[in-house]
C-alpha cells in the first residue's frame, strides 16, 4: 500500500491519514517551498484524533481517490494536529473567524497563499456532496483553485485587510500602571447570574460545555464574600447546582468514570462522546476543591472516580498521561457507551436490575437510536423510598451492578486512544491530582502527580528548552505559553502536596522563562509563542478563556503566588502588568475572561503564604487541617525540618523545636506561630465557611428545600 509523507510522524491524528491517497505534507517549510515553486495554493487541514467530524471528512473526502486526485493536482496539502501545534491552529482559527464572521472549529479547512501563508478562504467541515445548497467539496476545490489562479491582486489586497483585522482584535491593553479596581469582579458575578441555568445548572444553552472556569469563579466569589455579614450564597448555589447536575448527567461516564467533552442537550444527558485529558484534569481539580468547600460526598466520589479513570485508562507506564479517547468505536459515535435493556437485564439479578433501571433511565424510553445512554434519572434517596431500602443498600446495589456492566463493557471494541503526551494537559492533570490528593487525603494521587512531573522533567526538556509533545519515543515542538504557565501552576500545587526543593527550582526556572521569552513587557501580558518560535500570522496574545483558563490568566496568578513565595518583585510586576493590560477586556466581556478575573481577585485579596516547618505527626496534622479548608487565596507549604538546600527566600524560615509556622500576607510577614490555634485566628479561620464534615446544606441542590438562596 502506498503511504504518504505522514507515515514518519508521531501524531495519532496524522498517522490516521498516512494511508490516504492525498499527498499530505506535515506543517513545515518543505510544503510551502513546493507550493511556491509550483505556484499552487496550500490546503491546510487541522484536526485531532478524537474529533468525530474530522473522521467523517477523512472518510468521505480524503480517502476518496477522485477527490484526492483533485487535491493533489491543484493544491499542496498540509495536515496539522492542533494538539501538537496549537499556535498554528490558533492563528488560523482566528483568521477564519475574521474572514467569515462565524465561529471556527474542527476540522478546520483553510486555503493559503504559498508565499506568505495568509489564508484567502476557509471553513470547517465541508461535505463530499452538496447539502442544503452548500457546494460539494470537489466542486469547492476547483472553484478555490480557479479563484487563486485568476485573482492574485484581490488576494494580496485581502492579505493586508486580514493583517489589519488581526492587529485590531489583539488586546490593546491599558496603561501598565493602571489601577486594578474591583469592577471586573462585580461584572463577572453579574455575568454568571445572566448565563446561569437555574433548572439544570451550568451556563449557557445547548450544546452545553461544563465551563469549569465559570463554576470556579462562582465558587471563589462565594468564598471571597464568606467572611462578610452577607455571604453570596447564590454564587455557591450556582456552583453547587452546576457540579451536581453535571455529575448526575450523561456527560459523566457512570460506569467507567471520567467526563465526555460536552452535552448536546441542556440537561446534560446526551454527550459528545470523546474524552479529553484536559477536561477531566480541570474537572478533577474543581470537584476536589468543591468537596473541600462544602463537604458534599458526591463531589469527593466524582473526584476519586475521575482520578482513578485517569490512572487506569490514560496513564503511560513512565508516568505521563495520554491525550484523549476517541468518540467513535466500531465505526459509530458512542457505541462503546450505549446499552440495550436486555443486555443489562441479563447481567444483573432481577432486584438489582429494577433499581439500576430506575436509577439510570432504563425504565423509560431509549435516548439514542433505540438504545440507552446512562444518566442519573432518580436520586439514591428517591430509590430508597421507592424500593423500601436504605440509601446504603441502594448504593451497594448500584456499585455491584456497575462492576458487572464495567466487566461486560471492557470486552467491547474500545475507543481509540491518542497516545501522545501533551505538556500543558499533563500539567493540568498534575494540578488536579495534587489538589485531589490533599482534599481526599490520598497519597497514591500525590505519588502519581509526582511521577508525572518527573516525566515532564526527564522527557519534555531538551537542550534547555521545554517542548510541547512526547509521542512515539520522540520529544517535539517548542512549548507555548500554556505549557510553561500551567506547568508552573501545577508545580506550585504539587509543592503544597509534597515539598521537594528541586520542584521549587523547576518552578522558578519556568517563571524566568515566562519573563524572558513570552512577556510583552512594554504593553503587559504574554504572547502565546516564545520569542523566535514559529508564528505564522505573527505573535498573538489573548486574555480570553478557551476550554481551559487562558495562558495569560494562569501566568498572572501563578507569578503573583511565586512572587510572594520567592520574594521576587519582578514576578509581581509582570503579573500586574498583565492584569492591567487585561482590564479593558475583563470590563468589556467578563464572561469570556473568568480566568483573568480569578487572577485579579488573587492580586486584590493579596495571597497568604503559610510555611510549616517540622517533622512527624504534628506538622502533618497542621498541614492536613489547613488543606481541608477551601481557601483559594491561601497557599500552604510543609517543609520537613531536615530539608537541605532551601533557596534564600525560604532558608530564613527555620525549623525549630516541634512544629513552627510562618505566615506572610503579601509582603508582610508575622511573627512565627508555635500554637496552631493562634495560627487559625491569624488566618481568620474562625469565620471560615463550611468544608468537609461541616456541610452548608447547599451542596446537594437536588434536595428540595424552601431555603434555596435567591440572588
Amino acid at each position: 500500500m502506498r503511504r504518504n509523507r505522514l507515515q514518519t510522524e508521531t501524531s495519532a491524528y496524522l498517522l490516521q491519514h498516512a494511508d490516504h491517497p492525498v499527498d499530505w505534507f506535515p506543517w513545515g517549510d518543505e510544503a510551502f517551498a513546493k507550493a511556491l515553486a509550483e505556484d499552487k495554493p496550500v490546503l491546510l487541514s487541522v484536526g485531532y484524533s478524537a474529533c468525530h467530524w474530522c473522521h467523517v471528512m477523512a472518510h468521505e473526502s480524503f480517502a476518496d481517490p477522485g477527490i484526492a486526485a483533485v487535491m493533489n493536482a491543484r493544491f499542496v496539502n498540509v495536515k496539522v494536529d492542533r494538539e501538537e501545534r496549537p499556535g498554528v491552529d490558533r492563528a488560523y482559527q482566528l483568521a477564519l473567524q475574521l474572514l467569515t464572521r462565524a465561529p471556527g472549529g474542527w476540522p478546520l479547512t483553510m486555503f493559503l497563499a504559498p508565499d506568505d501563508r495568509r489564508p484567502f478562504f476557509g471553513g470547517t467541515y465541508f461535505p463530499r456532496d452538496s447539502v442544503r445548497g452548500a457546494p460539494a467539496f470537489p466542486d469547492l476545490l476547483n472553484r478555490v483553485a480557479d479563484y487563486f489562479a485568476m485573482n492574485r491582486a484581490e488576494i494580496r489586497a485581502q492579505r493586508d485587510v486580514l493583517d489589519a483585522a488581526i492587529a485590531a482584535v489583539q488586546p490593546a491593553g491599558g496603561p501598565p500602571d493602571a489601577p486594578l479596581d474591583a469592577a471586573p469582579l462585580d461584572a463577572a458575578r453579574s455575568a454568571l447570574a445572566a448565563a446561569f441555568d437555574s433548572e439544570h445548572g451550568g451556563f449557557g444553552a445547548a450544546p452545553k460545555f461544563p465551563r469549569p472556569a465559570m463554576i470556579e469563579r462562582a465558587l471563589r466569589h462565594w468564598r471571597m464574600t464568606s467572611p462578610s455579614d452577607e455571604p453570596d450564597l447564590h454564587a455557591l448555589f450556582m456552583a453547587a447546582l452546576s457540579l451536581t447536575r453535571i455529575a448526575e448527567g450523561g456527560i459523566r461516564d457512570a460506569i467507567g468514570g471520567g467526563f465526555h467533552r460536552y452535552s448536546v442537550d441542556r440537561a446534560w444527558r446526551i454527550p459528545h462522546f470523546e474524552k479529553m485529558l484536559y477536561d477531566n484534569a480541570t474537572l478533577l481539580a474543581l470537584y476536589a476543591q468543591a468537596y473541600a468547600a462544602t463537604g458534599e460526598p458526591l463531589y469527593a466520589q466524582v473526584a476519586a472516580e475521575t482520578a482513578e479513570w485517569a490512572l487506569r485508562e490514560m496513564r503511560a507506564p513512565e508516568g505521563g498521561f495520554y491525550a484523549s479517547l476517541d468518540a467513535d468505536s466500531d465505526g459509530r459515535e458512542g457505541a462503546y457507551y450505549l446499552w440495550d435493556r436486555e443486555t443489562v437485564a441479563a447481567l444483573l439479578e432481577p432486584p438489582d436490575f429494577d433499581v439500576f433501571a430506575a436509577r439510570f433511565g432504563l425504565d423509560g424510553a431509549p435516548n439514542i437510536d433505540g438504545r440507552w445512554h446512562l444518566f442519573a434519572a432518580q436520586s439514591v434517596t428517591q430509590l430508597a423510598e421507592r424500593f423500601g431500602r436504605t440509601e446504603a443498600e441502594v448504593e451497594a446495589t448500584l456499585a455491584r451492578a456497575g462492576r458487572n456492566l464495567a466487566a461486560h463493557r471492557a470486552r467491547r471494541a474500545r475507543p481509540a486512544r491518542d497516545g501522545k503526551i501533551v505538556t500543558a494537559w499533563n500539567a493540568l492533570m498534575i494540578k488536579g491530582l495534587a489538589i485531589a490528593a490533599r482534599a481526599l487525603e490520598r497519597a497514591d494521587l500525590a505519588q502519581a502527580a509526582t511521577e508525572a512531573a518527573d516525566f515532564i522533567e526527564e522527557r519534555l526538556w531538551r537542550d534547555g528548552r521545554l517542548h510541547a509533545v512526547h509521542a512515539g519515543g520522540r520529544t517535539r515542538f517548542p512549548a507555548a505559553l500554556d505549557d510553561h504557565a500551567i506547568l508552573a501552576e501545577a508545580l506550585l500545587e504539587l509543592l503544597q502536596t509534597r515539598w521537594r526543593t528541586r520542584d521549587y527550582a523547576r518552578l522558578t526556572r519556568l517563571a524566568e522563562i515566562l519573563l524572558e521569552r513570552f512577556e510583552d513587557a512594554p504593553n503587559g501580558g504574554f504572547f502565546f509563542t516564545a520569542d523566535g518560535d514559529d508564528a505564522p500570522l505573527g505573535r498573538l496574545k489573548s486574555f480570553g478563556d478557551d476550554a481551559t483558563a487562558s495562558g495569560n490568566a494562569v501566568a498572572a496568578e501563578t507569578l503573583l503566588r511565586i512572587g510572594y513565595l520567592a520574594g521576587e518583585p519582578r514576578y509581581l510586576g509582570a503579573a500586574r502588568r498583565a492584569l492591567a493590560a487585561a482590564m479593558p477586556s475583563m470590563r468589556a466581556d467578563p464572561a469570556a475572561h473568568m480566568g483573568m478575573v480569578n487572577a485579579l481577585e488573587c492580586e486584590r485579596l493579596v495571597p497568604k503564604i503559610v510555611v510549616i516547618r517540622g517533622s512527624g505527626d504534628e506538622a502533618g496534622r497542621w498541614s492536613r487541617e489547613l488543606h481541608r479548608m477551601y481557601a483559594p487565596e491561601r497557599s500552604v507549604f510543609t517543609i520537613p525540618a531536615e530539608e537541605p538546600g532551601l533557596p534564600a527566600a525560604l532558608a530564613g524560615k527555620r525549623a525549630d523545636r516541634g512544629t513552627i509556622a510562618y505566615l506572610c500576607v503579601g509582603t508582610v510577614c508575622l511573627a512565627p506561630f508555635r500554637d496552631f490555634g493562634a495560627l487559625l485566628v491569624a488566618l481568620g479561620v474562625q469565620n471560615a465557611p463550611a468544608g468537609p464534615g461541616n456541610s452548608t446544606g447547599l451542596a446537594n441542590p437536588s434536595a428540595e428545600t424552601d431555603a434555596t438562596p435567591k440572588k
